[in-house]
């Protein structure tokens, strides 16, 4: 039987080795607000979800989006690290390399925006002239209340407080 010849032995090493480190590969992306943390797999497979305290504040659909482009972010990381692997086994630049890389679909990785800023409180600046302070809103006018009815036989006080004496 022949001796594998030493170059087949080492790429049969590194395949191993890869083998082995792609078991373990996962990828971490955390929002810029710290709100939303995903982990996912090799395949992009989300694995693990944590939620920050900015989470309780956000609206559903912020949070949903959030989710969604850091679990993108982190995809985007594990292919990367797919293609590190694998580059030493199959070659930098060789078909195989091109061909996996074109397995890997390119994710969307859209640019994380900012949370909107709590609205600011507006003071008056005693320094600007130009726009005087705005007039309180004004109260509703009160119902004028019925002259009492020199018919009415329930007026037990006759028209006087029922505090005073007549």
């Amino acid at each position: 039987m022949n001796a594998l010849s030493p170059e087949i032995a080492e790429i049969r090493q590194r395949a191993a080795e890869a083998q082995e480190r792609l078991k373990h590969v996962s990828a971490t992306a955390t929002s810029r607000d710290g709100a939303v943390t995903a982990t996912v797999n090799t395949a992009g497979a989300l694995q693990e979800l944590q939620f920050g305290s900015r989470a309780d504040e956000m609206p559903r659909t912020a949070l949903a989006a959030a989710v969604l482009a850091t679990a993108r972010r982190a995809q985007a990381q594990a292919a990367q690290q797919l293609t590190a692997i694998m580059a030493p086994v199959i070659g930098e630049n060789s078909d195989a390399m091109k061909f996996l890389e074109e397995q890997i679909p390119e994710p969307e990785v859209p640019e994380e925006t900012a949370p909107p800023a709590p609205p600011q409180p507006q003071f008056f600046d005693a320094q600007d002239d130009s726009a005087p302070p705005a007039a309180p809103p004004s109260r509703p006018a009160r119902p004028a209340r019925p002259a009492p009815d020199p018919t009415d036989d329930d007026d037990y006080y006759g028209g006087g407080s029922f505090l005073g004496r007549n």
